[in-house]
């Protein structure tokens, strides 16, 4: 028989065992229960970010759409050539970066062509990128009427496009008339306001 002095010290070192080592279990629960959390509230964060990403370019593929719907009704109408400032401006990158397209540094055919062509891709590739842009920003602009939000895209689109021009020296846009301005203002509202709408449609909220 145990006696109870004895007894009762055995279950008091015990009872300091047990919560010597409840701390720290508990603790590490905790801890592991908070980095889980802060793990998941990362990648659901990352997702979210991405998700917007991934609809703001579909939204600016909608609004590239109906950019070159307006620039080509506007040619249809008035008989208006097609611009050549694009393939300009892929021209001087191309010497300001020391890049030809030929054997040569010669303007032929052929080069113009492929000039041409990189200019409207780099083009698809703004509107893109700027629908992008459009659903990083847009839970800051939750509110902000229909109209607004287009037009704020589509200025940021106009001077996505035309500031490259005038830093190589293509264009100056104060030397343009009026009929200038309205060419190149209405296909890029057209695009905020379509890409704004696509975003409503698609919102992922």
């Amino acid at each position: 028989m145990v006696p109870e002095a004895e007894f009762g010290s055995s279950y008091g070192r015990g009872k300091d065992r047990v919560r010597a080592l409840r701390p720290a279990w508990s603790g590490d629960r905790q801890r592991s229960t908070t980095c889980a959390f802060t793990d998941s509230a990362t990648r659901s964060g990352q997702n979210g970010r991405m998700h917007r990403i991934l609809t703001g370019m579909a939204a600016g593929a909608a609004g590239t759409t109906a950019l070159n719907v307006v620039g080509y009704l506007d040619m249809a109408v008035r008989a208006r050539p097609a611009s050549d400032t694009p393939a300009e401006t892929v021209r001087r990158s191309e010497r300001l970066l020391g890049i030809t397209r030929s054997g040569e540094d010669r303007d032929d055919d052929d080069v113009e062509h492929r000039r041409s062509a990189i200019g409207a891709l780099l083009g698809v590739g703004s509107g893109l990128g700027v629908g992008a842009l459009y659903g990083l920003a847009a839970p800051k602009l939750d509110g902000a009427p229909l109209i607004a939000r287009g037009i704020i895209a589509g200025l940021t689109a106009n001077i996505g496009t035309t500031a490259p021009m005038v830093a190589l020296g293509v264009t100056d846009p104060r030397t343009w008339p009026i009929s200038s301005w309205l060419s190149d203002l209405a296909p890029h509202l057209a695009y905020g306001i379509v890409t704004a709408a696509t975003w409503d449609l698609m919102d992922p909220k």
